[in-house]
């Protein structure tokens, strides 16, 4: 058996492990490919060019799609705010949580989804919401819910949402990046013109492969982030319920139902507490496959579960 405290420390030290890699992987790419972009151009290699614009342009796009993440999230979802006489155990358990953690209370809404499933958005604590399906409320146990709830507020508390946005700024940079290097190649004349040798070629070698290569790395390092983000929420929810069982039944029952979430797309994803999809593949594929998931295994998240005390 572990103890709760110890698996929530072991979790976060391993995000940040990973966090700092990024960091350091995304400041050798955009390196590369700055130096790359000078010898496409014909340029002596040197300083940030593109780059510099491109960290602008990504930079202002994430700020505005953070800042009003949780309009644009619950706009997509088709959410309506949750009404106390309706989903009473739904807002009594939130608030109780709130008052247990000392976090503001979050805005509390409902997709109204047959599909059990919940999530949590907001910039911060002062402008939180907890959404939760029909599906979820109908089909848990208070006890269940008051899992579910303590995971999504424990999100919350760990500022979950805005370490995410800095991740996808720091992606989609690269991804602009790798964009912009491929497009220029093809037009830039003044770089093909040039004797391209030594150091310059292998630049240019270099950022071909960065180009092609560094999207991929970076969106597998995101998505890992967002697994080990998941373990470290549910040993969240176990320090705020202190008991782990709650959240075991809730994710077996979530598990067991195979309806997928028609709310739910590509970019929301990540936000929910379990997949939406659903999809399942076993075998070596299915190892590969995991690479590519928003989420651990739920029978994984469980096995953990059954270890705290």
């Amino acid at each position: 058996m572990q103890n709760i405290y110890e698996v929530q420390t072991a979790n976060k030290r391993k995000s940040a492990v990973i966090l700092i890699l990024f960091l350091i992987f995304t400041a050798i790419t955009v390196y590369v490919l700055s130096q790359a972009f000078a010898v496409y151009l014909g340029y002596e290699p040197g300083g940030l060019g593109f780059v510099g614009l491109a960290l602008i342009v990504s930079g202002l796009m994430s700020f505005a799609s953070f800042y009003y993440s949780d309009k644009i999230v619950l706009a997509i979802s088709g959410a309506r705010e949750a009404d106390r006489k309706r989903e009473f155990d739904f807002y009594t358990v939130a608030e109780s949580f709130a008052i247990a953690t000392g976090l503001p209370k979050p805005k509390l809404y409902v997709i109204e989804d047959t599909a059990p499933n919940a999530f949590a958005t907001g910039r911060d604590p002062e402008h939180a919401v907890v959404c939760a399906t029909t599906g979820l409320l109908q089909k848990l146990t208070r006890t269940e819910l008051e899992g579910v709830i303590a995971h999504e507020m424990s999100h919350i508390r760990n500022y979950d949402i805005r370490l995410m946005t800095i991740v996808s700024v720091l992606v989609g940079t690269i991804a602009l990046l790798a964009d912009w290097f491929f497009r220029i190649g093809w037009h830039a004349r003044g770089g093909r013109d040039r004797d391209r040798g030594g150091i310059a070629a292998v630049i240019l070698i270099l950022g071909v492969i960065f180009a092609i290569l560094s999207p991929i790395i970076a969106q597998l390092i995101r998505l890992a982030i967002s697994r080990r983000r998941e373990f470290t929420a549910d040993a969240g929810s176990v320090t705020i319920t202190r008991q782990p069982s709650g959240l075991i039944s809730a994710l077996e029952k979530i598990s067991a139902d195979h309806e997928p979430l028609e709310a739910a797309n590509k970019a929301t994803a990540h936000l929910y507490i379990a997949n939406p999809f659903k999809d399942k593949v076993g075998g070596a594929v299915g190892w590969f496959s995991g690479l590519f998931n928003t989420h651990p295994p739920i029978e994984e998240r469980i096995k953990l579960l059954q270890q705290m005390t």
